[in-house]
């Protein structure tokens, strides 16, 4: 497989490292800091919030498994994307290009920016509307009002962090890349320090984290449908490792490299994850931290006082903007590949003549990213991203069974261990955890659904333009 790329396409340069931190980097963001609160005021548990963060590692890293199976195949730009037409064809491969595009990484990169902001704000006070705007509401069916201008410095300032990283993938996937490399590092260490030191000096003690499994009443009489909650904000926190396969296109030897760099830094953020929440217990029985949003700021002051708030804001800052950098980088190379298929606006597919980049795309990504932080908070754009990512993750999931059939013969690097047992589990607890998601957070479901469908009106229109034209 050569690395080099024809004149006007994209280009051969991000290495395994890059590939590596591209995935940690893209994962650990905002998610960490934010939902574990969310899961121990569901749960009520510190056995099950441990539980929760183990079992939606290991699933993810299933997930992660059958998608390093497919990335090995396929080294097109566009990733999964380009899994999905040669699983499904067309029209399922345009509906998740667009549902990339008009709510799930457009929508991660929202939250994620919205949180770089609300940390943010640890040093600065923002400025905010009248009441009166704030107030001012947007209806849509089956999803409620939206309040576009509540919190309008928090939402200004996550716009800002958008253009800005936005601006520096424009001008080109290896200056993103050295970005994303050097970031994903520091967090990695920032964070496997703050662990360090919450364990090594602070006041905590083992019986916050182990409680003889004491489960709360209020948590007992809904436990399935509370795990199953619990679980979407664990899987948001772990989401975004696909985005490698939509650089594949730019990685050195990706058959090999995309691989590996899933697995890789999929196993790294389980670590991660699993000794930061423990961290958190040691020092914050579980009622507390279910009463910090911003729990690893209330866990660091307890050892250093208000300067430890000042020191996690710091960490939460870099983590967060490296995942969106790692995000925007990966992302508008979906709509590129839509648009180099003739299945989208011809204008995304263009490449820019000195950068290499995808800039029209990027550009794309970019003005509707923004207009999503303004339609909620932090928490109302995860629950309906995280539920149209995993319609996707199933049907990617079982596509690997459609590839096994349609390509018998074609090479595989790496092949998914524990077929066809594993993907099939993983298909299985996703259709379950759909179902939930559909039955107890209703209206961020359909908010997922109406997104996602929106764009049912552009397919038809560019799949049968020709046949317009004659007519």
């Amino acid at each position: 497989m050569t690395d080099k790329n024809p004149k006007g396409d994209l280009v051969r340069k991000l290495t395994l490292t890059a590939a590596i931190m591209i995935v940690a980097g893209s994962m650990i963001g905002s998610g960490i800091f934010r939902k574990p609160s969310v899961m121990a005021e569901q749960l009520g548990s510190p056995e099950l919030l441990i539980f929760v963060w183990i079992a939606a590692g290991l699933i993810t890293l299933i997930a992660v498994l059958v998608n390093a199976e497919i990335s090995g195949m396929i080294d097109s730009t566009g990733g999964q994307y380009i899994y999905f037409r040669k699983m499904y064809g067309d029209f399922t491969a345009y509906l998740y290009g667009w549902s990339i595009l008009s709510v799930i990484q457009t929508g991660s990169q929202a939250a994620i920016a919205y949180v770089f902001a609300e940390y943010l704000g640890y040093f600065i006070k923002y400025p905010q509307l009248p009441q009166s705007w704030q107030e001012f509401s947007i209806f849509m069916p089956l999803v409620g009002n939206i309040y576009p201008f509540v919190d309008f410095g928090t939402k200004s300032v996550a716009i800002l962090c958008i253009v800005f990283l936005t601006t520096v993938n424009y001008l080109g996937v290896l200056f993103g890349g050295f970005v994303q490399t050097i970031v994903t590092y520091v967090k990695i260490v920032t964070i496997l320090l703050i662990t360090f030191l919450i364990v090594l000096l602070g006041n905590g003690s083992l019986s916050n984290i182990y409680t003889g499994f004491a489960i709360p009443e209020s948590t007992s009489k809904n436990l399935l449908s509370l795990i199953g909650l619990a679980f979407a904000g664990a899987f948001w926190a772990y989401d975004a490792w696909n985005n490698i396969t939509f650089v594949s296109g730019e990685v050195k030897n990706p058959r090999r490299n995309v691989p590996l760099g899933l697995i890789y830094g999929t196993l790294i953020v389980i670590l991660v994850y699993v000794l930061i929440n423990l961290a958190y217990l040691y020092v914050l029985p579980i009622d507390e931290m279910a009463k910090s949003p911003l729990v690893a700021a209330s866990a660091a002051e307890k050892i250093f006082g208000s300067n430890g708030g000042m020191i996690i804001s710091i960490a939460v800052i870099i983590s967060t903007f490296g995942a969106l950098n790692g995000s925007i980088l990966a992302t508008a190379r979906v709509p590129y590949a839509m648009a180099r298929a003739n299945l989208f606006f011809h204008s995304l597919g263009k490449v820019h003549p000195k950068y290499s980049t995808p800039h029209v795309s990027l550009m794309v990504q970019g003005i509707w990213s923004c207009i999503l932080v303004m339609s909620g908070s932090f928490d109302t754009i995860t629950d309906y991203v995280i539920f149209a990512s995993w319609l996707f993750y199933m049907l990617g999931a079982y596509g690997v069974f459609i590839l096994r059939k349609k390509m018998p013969d074609e090479h595989r690097p790496y092949k998914v261990w524990g077929y066809p047992y594993t993907p099939a589990i993983f298909v299985i607890f996703a259709f379950f955890f759909l179902m939930n998601t559909i039955i107890s957070d209703t209206s961020n479901a359909m908010m997922g659904f109406i997104l996602i469908g929106a764009g049912l009106p552009i397919y038809f229109f560019w799949k049968y333009k020709d046949k317009f034209k004659k007519n």
